[in-house]
């Protein structure tokens, strides 16, 4: 009993120290956008030309697979820091002289997890209520048909999804960036994966398919596929959930009644919640406990303060009285001193521990660029040489505050216009590097639309990373918008999203060169009010 108190007391404050937080907020105006844009038609669950008419099992149903598709990614992201952030504050140490076990520890962090994303399915839950009374196509409120969906879908979505960022957080290897990537290609597998071959051939879905369905996007579609396949023999078994509605509208209604909620299913949803605790207890092993020395081959250099406090007895420490400080004037041959060698030294600390493997896989690329055929290069090789320094760009604008050097690079000669044109040089640097195969190939050939779609790639991607080091303080914002938008815009060859340029059709060099114009200025506005300017 005095262990549910105390893991109660842990969640609820973990839960309010996140509501104080602006971080919070923003992760309700998600939820809230969410909801707006399914109730604008912006989200759209159609089956070929079918949608179900607006009653409180297709927009229950709907409002489960918007939380378990969107809020499952972007929730993920949003809570993976709650270990992070008892480290920074040491609170983490004072929890480490309890009693409190490991497990208990990870349980409690995947609780609190859980509340947060829990929260905005909640907000999800309410948006339904009002589509529901705004389009008025059904009136009668079904509340049980409304909220099972959102409770037996989207809730054990959330609670593996908050397991699994504490199991993130837990293993060395994936708490930085190279977990904030591969997540997302985790997501992508989990949400139809297991059933791909289902959902492509339009077959039923046997006991085992939803069993493993992630987000019950397949189940749920599964189901209203076996309704229009009743009404419509014309009907050829397509289904979709998408942001946007270029085919404009389903002109065809049908009546959803709601899950059935077979054996499976159930077993399936209470599987997943099952799978979130056994991932909670699996994370206790890797926890380290806030003890650096049973970290897993990572070397941390001791915050300057603490190093002091190492170093110089207490009372010696005391004895040291705070004075002013009288500076020299800086020299004036610091202010001459060559840009390039500055780019030259933003350069050198954006590929700083980077092994040699990560060299050979860069020079792979950039002489696949080269060689191989150029739509080959531009539709295939591109993409995967601009996702190879994902993490090299992600540390822009973000690395002073995390080696907490601020003070010593924002204090120098020519802090704003000169560091942060060589860190974007450097940037851009690394991007011709991985690439620059190809723009050289597009300008031999005279293909000018081409080249200037490659450089504005080229500029747009670190111009992207700084703004968002700049602002968020952290790499996790751009690796996350980053890997997301890599998928679906060039992955995909979609245009209007296609920055890098992979074809002609889609690429947008205006836009993008336009884009990364404002994201200079945004970085720019943003660290001159850092720096006090403002």
């Amino acid at each position: 009993m005095k262990s549910m108190r105390v893991l109660y007391a842990m969640i609820r404050a973990d839960f309010l120290e996140r509501v104080r937080r602006y971080s919070f907020l923003l992760t309700l105006a998600f939820a809230v956008y969410l909801g707006y844009a399914a109730f604008a038609g912006h989200i759209v669950l159609r089956l070929d030309d079918y949608r179900g008419i607006l009653n409180s099992a297709w927009l229950g149903s709907l409002m489960a697979l918007v939380g378990g598709t969107f809020l499952s990614l972007v929730g993920f992201y949003i809570v993976k820091n709650s270990i992070l952030r008892d480290q920074d504050t040491r609170v983490g140490r004072i929890l480490a002289t309890t009693p409190m076990s490991k497990s208990f520890y990870t349980l409690a962090k995947t609780a609190s997890n859980f509340a947060v994303l829990a929260s905005m399915i909640f907000v999800l839950a309410l948006a339904t209520l009002v589509m529901q009374v705004v389009h008025a196509e059904d009136p009668h409120i079904d509340l049980w048909a409304l909220l099972s969906p959102l409770l037996l879908i989207a809730l054990p979505c959330m609670a593996f999804t908050a397991a699994l960022a504490v199991l993130f957080e837990t293993l060395p290897l994936l708490r930085g960036g190279v977990g904030n990537v591969l997540y997302f290609f985790v997501w992508a597998f989990m949400l139809i994966g297991p059933n791909a071959q289902v959902m492509d051939k339009g077959q039923t879905l046997p006991p085992v398919g939803y069993v493993v369905d992630y987000a019950g996007v397949v189940s749920t579609m599964n189901q209203m596929q076996s309704i229009v396949r009743g009404i419509d023999a014309q009907y050829k078994g397509g289904s979709s959930l998408n942001i946007g509605n270029e085919n404009g509208p389903p002109s065809k209604r049908f009546v959803w009644k709601g899950l059935d909620w077979n054996a499976p299913f159930l077993l399936g949803r209470l599987l997943w919640t099952g799978m979130a605790v056994v991932l909670a207890l699996i994370a206790a092993v890797f926890f380290h406990r806030f003890d650096p020395a049973r970290e897993w081959r990572i070397k941390k250099a001791k915050p300057l303060e603490a190093l002091v406090e190492t170093q110089i007895p207490g009372e010696l420490s005391r004895a040291v009285e705070p004075s002013h400080a009288h500076l020299t004037p800086l020299p004036s041959r610091a202010a001459r001193n060559s840009f390039a060698r500055l780019v030259v030294a933003e350069l050198r600390l954006l590929l700083k521990g980077k092994g040699w493997w990560w060299y050979v896989v860069a020079a792979g690329l950039s002489i696949a660029c080269l060689l191989s055929p150029l739509d080959k290069a531009r539709g295939g090789v591109l993409i995967a040489a601009w996702m190879w320094p994902i993490l090299v760009w992600s540390s822009m604008g973000s690395r002073e505050k995390r080696h907490a050097t601020e003070s010593l690079i924002f204090s120098s000669a020519g802090a704003l216009p000169r560091q942060l044109p060589a860190m974007l040089a450097a940037g851009v640097l690394v991007s011709l590097f991985t690439a620059g195969g190809i723009g050289i190939r597009l300008l031999l050939r005279g293909d000018m639309q081409g080249v200037a779609a490659f450089l504005a790639g080229a500029i747009f991607i670190p111009s992207m990373a700084m703004a968002l080091g700049v602002w968020s303080g952290s790499s996790k914002a751009f690796e996350a918008i980053y890997t997301v938008w890599w998928y679906m815009g060039p992955a995909h060859h979609t245009p209007g999203i296609d920055f890098m340029g992979v074809s002609q059709a889609s690429s947008s060099a205006l836009t993008y060169a336009s884009a990364a114009l404002a994201l200079l200025a945004v970085a720019y506005w943003r660290r001159r009010a850092h720096l006090g300017y403002a």
